[in-house]
């Protein structure tokens, strides 16, 4: 039965991953496409677009497409929240089906659990990066946009010049307030979404000070020199904050991790004095408590070593 199930799970895995990897079907109708586009779409070509579409309507009607596909463009991935479900679905199922062998129901729920909650982690990790890194390059962002203010550019061009000329993530951020200023959206708006999907309240203040220049005029470059000279002065004082704080994130890591290193080697040396602990009710209390007590001690731990100004 076991050797079923992970031919039947690597079967799905590869499935799943040919469906989702293959090309798309063309959308044009056959009459509409060039010489050069191919005149039928492979098998795997449509049973992808019929997976993608299948998920896509699961999730909106749950309302997790939109939670999803903003998570995606926060971290720079572009790719379709229906298409990112297939794609960890494939990974898990061919995980599940690898560790399925040597560690039989385990190893699938393994494979089935610890890889949606991987990807989810993963897909944090990344926007955090990235915002942080789009929070660092602001200094000079500002610098950019206050030299071409100076260089006689209008508001616009200058927007425009920090999207061809800043670096990832801020090229990306800018180019989108770019296109949709040309597509009819009220620049201030395009600046606080830009604001709000980034977590920056630095860009905040500065999306404010444009829009208090477009109302009453002024030295816009001057203001934007002035912003520029306070978020230098905050981030100064964040890194400051960050490498005195250091040490107690370091001491909370290590005593987050003791217990679980503790019973590591306890079972490799003596698998049996763990054993105990799932042969009666009081060994599955005792682990649950201490999941309780962890939990308690990482969230107030996070609460000592973090800062908020």
């Amino acid at each position: 039965m076991l050797a079923i199930a992970v031919v039947l799970l690597a079967a799905a895995a590869c499935a799943v991953l040919f469906g989702v990897l293959a090309p798309r079907r063309p959308r044009l109708p056959k009459d509409r496409r060039r010489p050069g586009d191919p005149a039928v779409a492979a098998p795997f070509a449509r049973s992808g677009g019929a997976l993608d579409d299948a998920v896509g309507d699961v999730l909106g009607r749950h309302g997790w497409d939109q939670r999803l596909a903003a998570a995606l463009e926060a971290a720079g991935m572009r790719v379709p929240a229906a298409r990112y479900v297939l794609i960890v679905a494939g990974v898990a199922l061919g995980i599940a089906a690898v560790l399925a062998l040597p560690l039989g129901v385990i190893g699938v729920l393994i494979g089935a659990v610890a890889v949606p909650i991987g990807a989810r982690v993963q897909l944090g990790l990344r926007g955090g990066r990235r915002r942080k890194v789009f929070a660092n390059q602001l200094d000079d962002t500002l610098g950019l946009l206050a030299g071409s203010m100076r260089a006689g550019h209008s508001l616009l061009r200058a927007v425009d010049a920090v999207s061809r000329e800043a670096e990832s993530p801020t090229a990306e951020e800018f180019a989108r307030i770019v296109n949709e200023t040309r597509l009819g959206r009220d620049l201030n708006d395009a600046l606080d979404q830009a604001a709000t999907r980034m977590r920056n309240e630095d860009f905040g203040w500065v999306a404010q000070a444009i829009a208090i220049h477009r109302e009453v005029g002024g030295d816009l470059a001057g203001v934007l020199d002035e912003v520029g000279h306070t978020i230098r002065e905050r981030g100064q004082i964040r890194r400051q904050v960050a490498a005195l704080a250091a040490e107690g994130k370091m001491s909370a890591y290590i005593l987050l991790a003791l217990p679980f290193v503790v019973l590591g080697i306890l079972f490799v040396t003596s698998r049996d004095y763990v054993a105990r602990f799932v042969e009666s009710p009081l060994g599955y209390a005792l682990m649950g408590a201490a999941v309780v007590l962890i939990t308690i001690g990482a969230v107030w731990l996070k609460k000592i070593v973090s800062f908020k100004f």
